[in-house]
């Protein structure tokens, strides 16, 4: 193999390893985002079950005088 043949395939070998490298972040930060998402639904869920209790029309009217 010549020298030139063998810099092409180390420059396609790195942009590879590049692209996985990337590929391993960007699937890593989803899985951040989707715990993250999982986590917020969970809190408001938590909320919405302590207000189940609260009668009908609390926090309907608010009165605005000064």
């Amino acid at each position: 193999m010549d020298p030139a043949s063998l810099a092409a395939a180390f420059i396609a070998a790195s942009a590879g390893q590049f692209q996985l490298d990337v590929a391993g972040k960007m699937l890593a930060m989803n899985l951040d985002a989707s715990r993250s998402v999982a986590k917020l639904i969970d809190a408001a869920q938590q909320s919405i079950d302590s207000l189940a209790n609260v009668s009908a029309g609390i926090g309907t009217s608010i009165n605005m005088t000064v």
